[in-house]
Parts: C-alpha cells; structure tokens; sequence
C-alpha cells in the first residue's frame, strides 16, 4: 500500500529557488532593522529603537513562514547566509528611508515570485504570497507615514517624533 501521506505536488525549482531567495531577503530585512534598531538605542531614540527591534523580529517570522512552507511542501529551504549590513546612519531620518527601501524592494521581489508562480501555474504558492502582499502595502505604509512625520515636525522636536513612535499600529485604515 502506497503511502499517501508523502504524495505531495512537487514545487517547481523555479518556484523553490525564488522562495530561497525570499527567505534570505527577509532575514537581511530582519538584520538591517535590527542594525537600525541598534544605531537609535545608541544616540538615545529609545522608542524608534523599540519599534526596529520588532520589525527585526517581525521579518524573521517572514522568512520561517516561507521556510516552513517550503519544508511542508517536500521542497528544500535553505538556510541563508546573511551579508554583514550598515550599522551607522547619519540621521534618524536616514534610518526610516532606509527602511523604506528595503520595504520597496521586498514588494517588488514578492510581485517577482508570484509571476513566477502565474507562469509555473503554481496556484498554492500564490495564494500563501497574497498575505505577502497585505503585509508589503502595510510595511510601505507605515515607513512613508513616519517619513511625512518628519516633514511635519520642526528639527528641535525629533526626541517627539521618537516618542510617537511607540503608538505606531495600522489597522489597514488608520496610521495612528
């Protein structure tokens, strides 16, 4: 009798090797904001620093969450090697347009996979990408609101921006 718990439909290697690539871009996102996170508890923005430590750990649960489902599907997920990142940053505000870049280009890498799964016909993988999607608009969002704050708010008043920063929560309506 066949086992037919290990019967499983294969992801294709073009699928698996983009995942791969995901998972290592999101645990470079998570080493990057843990550096940002680093760089504000250092020159005393404590509240922005809280918010970079959770982001750090928020993208490496991005990253398992491919990890695993890659591992549940029979596929091969790899362990990524992790590049040394910048850990100095002129202002706070450089910091925040750092981390929307990286949110820039994870959206665009994401947009990249499920093209790949249209094309592989890979419609298990595009489903798990759509939450992917939700989270980018919401990532993107956020960093852009916190750089208008910074638009809004005189230069001598910085150590307050960093302080509403520890109500920064978005309810796919309202940044608050």
């Amino acid at each position: 009798m066949k086992d037919l718990a290990r019967l499983r439909t294969p992801v294709k290697e073009s699928v698996e090797l983009a995942l791969n690539q995901q998972i290592q871009m999101e645990m470079v996102s998570s080493s990057k904001y843990l550096a940002m996170a680093g760089w504000c508890d250092r020159n005393g923005f404590d509240y922005s620093a809280g918010f970079f430590y959770k982001q750090s750990e928020e993208e490496r649960g991005h990253a398992m969450k491919l990890f695993h489902y890659l591992c549940d599907q029979g596929a091969t997920a790899i362990s990524p090697e992790v590049p040394a990142v910048a850990q100095e940053f002129d202002t706070l505000r450089s910091v925040f347009e750092g981390a929307l870049e990286q949110e820039i280009a994870v959206t665009d890498s994401i947009n990249r996979i499920i093209a790949v799964c249209r094309r592989e016909n890979d419609f298990a993988t595009e489903e798990l990408l759509r939450w992917y999607v939700k989270e980018q608009m919401e990532e993107e969002y956020i960093a852009r609101r916190c750089l208008d704050l910074f638009d809004q708010i005189p230069a001598d008043q910085i150590f307050e921006l960093d302080k509403q920063l520890s109500k920064v929560t978005y309810d796919g309506n309202v940044f608050e």
